[in-house]
């Protein structure tokens, strides 16, 4: 008989079951394994611990899940993951969509094959045809897979840039984009009804084999997506003739970026790439950093002393699922490596694409440029200047896949042509309909092989844009408030940033101020309310005076508050000195 201590009870939300009994469930009932009850008997002098396995399900929201991998209710484990996917199969069962089938991938981290193999014998147990991957792949290739193969859904296994401890789950629908509502809520509705773990139904791979349910896929999906990104290059003459000259390091950062990375980069023509040897494994324990995050500038940190090593032009980092990319390039003048932002990378990008596009007479008049409302403004004056209608969602990429499928549902919609995020994220086309790391690799070297030939640098050309169209500045701060007692602190500093609105922001006065969870815009001037136009979210938005900006938003798959600015200058040195301060006046505010 096993004896456990008598904690104080917590009641989870609601009032359903306290975590106790919660825990004692998982340690005794034959619904779970052996391995699982060995690692919560470990904890059972640890009334913390348990408490933060237990007081809470991990959620399935609109962005799939994503926790600590570990067994409790709070964590990412098979149960948890398999209750997800029995309620998405339930979900697609409902659709009549079943033999469209699911394609699934996953990244390097911890129990990501595991985790994927499982989802993919869960909906075979529930007659669901299923494409797993046969190796890790980066989540623009899933998203594309379900584009190209027909598929009703998609998932992918992966943390993104979480730490090691992390691992998650991404749903995608038929249009390979992120679920949204109404099919999110749908899905949700369809997990939270699974009361118990005994629900999950279960096939052997051997059986889902035989019955044509199970289904190994790879080279063939690798080779249609390689080639759906050749078709967006502009000049591939000048690869040809460039490549062999610029010098590119790049890091997967023990990610799934690799090889999809180097082959793209080999096959235009670069020949001088050096691929980072102690990040270019796949490990999910991404032992050179502390974050496998390219927004960190620790994590470029080996990338760097190889690139001085090598006198690289470009240094490149993707992250574990590779739809991200962060970049350094060198400035021959100063000899130093100057980092871009997600904002500078992503728009030298669309500046790069927009204009050759014109040069050479294929600018689509009914273009679209979309970004999110945490990104740089100088998003809107570059679609000004080639005549692109510019749509602002919000922050997730899958809102920017749902405008792309907007659009292509009309008669004469508009043409889809670049869209980004602040976060280091960017898509080139409309092949696929999340962000996409690899082609943005393929983008920047492409676009650094084309300012080479003019006798430029990178980050000359990102100079060049800021005399063209004002120096524009954006940064971020994100609070980290951890447990249920963080998820509280971060409620309430949006309820009194919401209830008390300050008039100023620093030097700045407050024009319009946006409260999207309610549905308002107020112009702080004359005090008139209209409408946001945007799908409810807890966001807070201020528009400043001379292009300057903030926002606050709590995190979607994190435990913070993060905080947003923009500036416009007339300097880098102004610019660099009016968001330090503007970030110092909305720090001081929101704590």
């Amino acid at each position: 008989m096993m004896v456990f201590p008598l904690f104080k009870l917590i009641k989870r939300k609601g009032g359903k079951m306290n975590y106790l009994e919660e825990y004692k469930k998982w340690c005794e009932s034959d619904e779970f394994d052996e391995e699982t009850k060995k690692e919560l008997l470990e904890i059972k002098d640890n009334p913390e611990e348990i408490e933060d396995r237990f007081y809470k399900e991990l959620e399935f929201g609109t962005a799939g899940l994503r926790g600590i991998i570990g067994a409790g209710t709070n964590r990412m484990n098979k149960y948890v993951v398999g209750k997800a996917t029995q309620g998405l199969a339930n979900y697609i069962l409902k659709q009549g969509t079943e033999k469209k089938g699911v394609a699934i991938s996953y990244d390097s981290r911890r129990m990501s094959p595991e985790f994927s193999k499982y989802s993919a014998l869960v909906l075979n147990a529930n007659g669901i045809k299923t494409y797993l991957f046969d190796h890790l792949r980066p989540v623009p290739e899933l998203s594309f897979a379900v584009r190209e193969l027909g598929c009703t859904a998609g998932i992918m296994i992966t943390a993104s840039h979480n730490k090691p401890e992390y691992n998650g789950y991404k749903v995608y629908w038929d249009d390979g984009a992120q679920i949204i509502s109404p099919v999110d809520k749908g899905i949700m509705n369809e997990v939270k009804a699974i009361s118990e773990y005994k629900a999950i139904k279960e096939i052997s791979e051997e059986e889902a084999v035989q019955k044509g349910l199970f289904n190994i896929i790879g080279k063939e999906i690798d080779d249609r997506y390689i080639e759906e990104l050749k078709k967006c290059v502009l000049n591939p003459q000048i690869i040809k003739d460039c490549g062999k000259d610029l010098k590119i390091v790049y890091t997967p950062l023990h990610g799934a970026g690799r090889e999809m990375s180097q082959r793209i980069l080999k096959e235009l023509g670069f020949e001088n790439v050096y691929t980072v040897p102690q990040q270019e494994e796949p490990d999910g324990r991404f032992p050179t950093v502390d974050y496998p995050n390219p927004e960190a500038k620790e994590a470029f940190r080996l990338a760097l002393d190889l690139a001085k090593e090598t006198d690289s032009d470009l240094v490149l980092a993707t992250d574990p699922d590779a739809d991200r990319l962060g970049i350094y390039s060198k400035d021959e003048r100063s000899g130093e490596y100057k980092v871009y932002t997600g904002n500078m990378s992503g728009l030298l990008i669309a500046e790069y694409r927009l204009s050759q596009m014109r040069e050479k007479g294929i600018l689509p008049s009914n273009g679209m440029l979309v970004s999110t409302i945490v990104s740089s403004n100088l998003a809107k004056a570059i679609a000004k200047e080639y005549g692109l209608d510019f749509r602002e969602v919000l922050t997730g990429f899958k809102f920017i896949g749902e405008q792309i499928k907007i659009e292509e549902q009309k008669q004469n919609g508009k043409k889809y042509l670049f869209g980004f995020e602040e976060s280091y994220g960017c898509l080139i086309s409309d092949y696929a309909r999340d962000k996409d790391g690899i082609s943005a690799v393929m983008s920047l070297c492409e676009a650094a092989a084309y300012y080479k030939s003019k006798g430029l640098t990178l980050w000359d050309q990102m100079i060049n844009i800021y005399k063209k169209y004002g120096y524009y500045n954006e940064g971020q701060v994100s609070i980290t408030l951890e447990g249920s007692s963080g998820a509280e602190k971060i409620k309430q500093m949006m309820d009194n940033l919401r209830n008390n609105l300050p008039e100023k922001i620093g030097k700045y006065k407050v024009m319009v101020f946006k409260d999207v969870e309610n549905n308002i815009v107020r112009n702080m001037q004359d005090r008139t309310e209209s409408e946001t136009g945007l799908p409810k979210s807890n966001v807070l938005y201020f528009d400043l005076e001379n292009d300057a900006w903030c926002c606050v938003r709590p995190s979607g798959t994190e435990p913070k508050i993060k905080l947003y600015f923009g500036v416009k200058s007339d300097s880098l040195e102004n610019a660099e000195k009016d968001l330090e301060e503007l970030k110092a006046a909305m720090c001081q505010i929101v704590e």
